[in-house]
């Protein structure tokens, strides 16, 4: 039985011009020791996707899904004060900005210690030689002192790092990482990724890795979900999906790396993810897409079978497409 399951899960949000569907009927699943990457441009619903999840939406937010389970428990149905004592400690989220996620009025070390008061029956002197273990854990320098620090008197990578200590502080079973390298330079994201692997492989704990970078996808995930303006449009192992992408957009997506063009010009997608008023009728990739044809732009098309990387997709693509067919 998979750890996380998610079946059909949509989320909406009442605005001035009407209702806005951020998240369209996305599956998401995920085992123990898996590392699921979920992919797509900016605005496709990835982080409002995970952020359902942990319940972490606003009241504005209408949530629907025909399953939401975390190890058999039905997250639609529990509690407020059961489900406090899962996300957090079972469940747990690297947000995508340590500035604005950490609390500028108190120390880091503070912040890792009241986390670990809510979940844990540690002593106080027992959480402080906790939080120094996991700075120590997540390569923090002289831990003594950066405890006493403000999140302002550390720089974006140090900050980074105090976020992973705080979601892994209490063991979570599921770590959920929401583009843990943006903003950072070329050296400090390969040095976040590999605490990342490292802390998946030593503790076994799932991991679902939210990123638009498909060289990060390539080096660290297991399984590689494609999302495309609220819609998941394919699903399949890494090998696979860059060997033999089936939707025309993750080849697209697979076509715009700098290592795999063949000519100056990198390929682009044309136009724009569809907003709150021009939505298509039927695929919504279909205005980008050069195979588009009038079933495409009329007809919803349904997932195919996990042969064809269950994509969304009327004629999924059966062979790796070139480049310059793009």
């Amino acid at each position: 039985m998979a750890l996380l399951t998610v079946r059909n899960l949509s989320v909406k949000f009442q605005t001035a011009g009407g209702a806005l569907r951020a998240v369209d009927g996305v599956d998401v699943s995920v085992d123990k020791g898996e590392i699921l990457a979920v992919v797509g441009e900016s605005g496709s619903g990835k982080s409002v996707a995970m952020l359902a999840v942990m319940g972490l939406l606003p009241w504005t937010a209408e949530i629907t899904a025909d399953e939401m389970t975390f190890d058999g428990i039905d997250l639609k149905t529990i509690d407020a004060k059961r489900r406090r004592k899962i996300i957090g400690k079972d469940i747990s989220m690297i947000f995508q900005e340590p500035m604005s996620s950490l609390n500028p009025c108190f120390t880091v070390g503070m912040q890792i210690r009241e986390a670990l008061r809510q979940h844990t029956d540690l002593s106080k002197a027992e959480r402080q030689d906790r939080a120094l273990e996991l700075f120590k854990q997540v390569g923090i320098p002289d831990p003594e002192r950066r405890l006493r620090a403000f999140p302002h008197q550390l720089s974006g990578g140090m900050n980074q790092r105090v976020m992973i200590a705080m979601a892994i502080a209490c063991r979570p079973r599921l770590l959920i990482a929401d583009e843990p390298t943006t903003a950072l330079d070329v050296t400090i994201q390969a040095q976040i990724l590999d605490l990342l692997t490292s802390l998946q492989e030593d503790t076994g704990m799932a991991l679902i890795l939210i990123t638009h970078d498909m060289g990060v996808v390539a080096e660290t995930a297991h399984r590689v979900s494609v999302q495309y303006a609220g819609q998941r449009v394919e699903n399949q192992p890494v090998g696979a999906l860059f060997e033999t992408p089936h939707h025309p957009y993750t080849a697209a997506l697979l076509a715009a790396l700098p290592e795999r063009a063949t000519e100056r010009r990198l390929p682009t997608i044309p136009g724009v993810v569809p907003g709150l008023h021009d939505r298509p009728e039927g695929c919504l990739f279909s205005p980008r897409c050069r195979f588009a044809d009038h079933r495409c732009r009329s007809v919803p098309p349904s997932e195919q079978p996990a042969t064809l990387g269950a994509a969304r997709c009327h004629y999924p693509l059966s062979a790796p497409v070139r480049e310059d067919a793009l």
